[in-house]
């Protein structure tokens, strides 16, 4: 199969992973794919192939002969689709030689825009993929995967020396669980890259430092007839709470290196509320400030409406990788090299969100991330080109054949 098959035949099973299951993998639709993956592997030859109980895939194409001296290498992606919107029945549009200018969604009549996607002027007199309207695509990150596998097929038919090279596909990347049960005592990658981004000549090593801001407040109910000097209610301070917190530092106020908090959710009533929000920054110091400025939120409220009224906890879910791949920089500088050889100037912009290889890389495998050719993840708008695609199965090529010495 080609690139452009494999991608279609992918996107055409449902794996929407599921926040706060408790459990890896969080939906149980996502092994339907992994069983397709892993029958690939194995109609391909890979040895170590297995899909295990949490729903990763694993396996590997040992060195050929001579490059058994070199750095085993890892390339990773993730089966799983954003719960952000519909992932079910997808129908994607092949428009061929696109014209650059609107395209419509034929399920929904929406327009896909070069207006709102600036992208889709570059992608001129390209096939271009896109959603009917009605779901997303999934080349977020079906379309990593198509990338591996494709780039695995030719490895072994173009005859292409190389060292070991590990491929794993990791369920629950998009709700934020899918480095938590990877095998790294199966996966003996010394480096890898993640196959997650959207332009193909892009090599990401800076996301974001991210945690959980979770905020309780206890109130106290009376009737309302008598309830002066007495009546806390939770639901109020809970939204006095959040008029503290900077206006202007939350996401559709910034860009860039900039950091944010954002309220993901926000619910109550008089005698109980909870805020939720998540913490982004990729300065570490700044980021630390951040989570320090809630906890002075909380303690100023319990000042004044009493001690364990207000609740604030902080959980981290993910640092920035760059604090180890600047002592890695040859798994950058390699990619690049690739891009090069492909005929593509690369480039590196810091990541406002994190991957898999964020977590990876502080597991002790460095783990910068690759572009996929994809644009407008997690949603209606989602598109890709086939050329992208087929340029990102070359870069991986140019990676696998140019392993680093051990």
């Amino acid at each position: 199969m080609n690139v452009k098959e494999r991608l279609l035949n992918y996107v055409s099973v449902h794996t929407t992973s599921q926040e706060d299951a408790g459990v890896v993998p969080s939906t149980q639709r996502q092994f339907d794919l992994a069983r397709i993956l892993e029958k690939e592997l194995k109609d391909l030859n890979l040895e170590k192939v297995k899909v295990d109980e949490h729903c990763y895939v694993y396996g590997l194409l040992p060195a050929t002969k001579g490059m058994e001296n070199k750095k085993p290498i890892g390339f990773i992606a993730h089966m799983d689709t954003s719960p952000d919107f519909s992932g079910e029945n997808v129908k994607p549009q092949i428009i061929e030689n696109y014209d650059g200018g609107d395209v419509t969604l034929k399920g929904s009549g929406d327009i896909l825009s070069p207006k709102n996607f600036p992208d889709l002027a570059t992608l001129k007199g390209r096939t271009l993929i896109t959603t009917d309207g009605t779901t997303l695509l999934g080349a977020d990150d079906k379309a990593g995967i198509a990338e591996i596998f494709t780039a695995l097929e030719e490895i072994i038919n173009e005859n292409i020396p190389h060292g070991d090279i590990w491929v794993g596909i990791t369920p629950d990347e998009e709700v934020g669980m899918g480095a938590s049960e990877f095998d790294l005592d199966y996966f003996k990658a010394d480096y890898a890259y993640t196959l997650d981004g959207d332009y193909e000549g892009e090599v990401a090593y800076e996301n974001f430092n991210a945690s959980t801001g979770i905020i309780t407040v206890h109130g106290v109910s009376v009737h309302p007839g008598s309830a002066k000097n007495i009546m806390k209610n939770a639901a109020s301070i809970a939204c006095e709470f959040h008029s503290m917190v900077p206006k202007f530092e939350a996401p559709e106020h910034t860009e860039g290196r900039e950091g944010f908090y954002h309220l993901l959710e926000m619910k109550g009533e008089t005698t109980e509320a909870s805020l939720v929000y998540i913490i982004r920054d990729h300065d570490a110091t700044k980021f630390a400030q951040k989570a320090e400025y809630l906890q002075s939120i909380g303690k100023l409220l319990n000042e004044k409406y009493g001690e364990g009224v207000v609740e604030v906890k902080i959980k981290e879910s993910y640092r920035n990788m760059l604090e180890v791949i600047e002592k890695n920089e040859f798994v950058v500088e390699l990619a690049r090299q690739a891009m090069r050889n492909v005929g593509l100037d690369p480039i590196s912009t810091p990541v406002r969100g994190g991957t898999d290889g964020a977590m990876l890389s502080f597991k002790g495998l460095p783990c910068p991330n690759l572009g996929t050719g994809g644009y407008a993840f997690h949603g209606q708008f989602e598109h890709i080109t086939v050329e992208g695609m087929e340029t990102a199965v070359k870069i991986i090529k140019e990676i696998a054949k140019n392993p680093a010495d051990k």
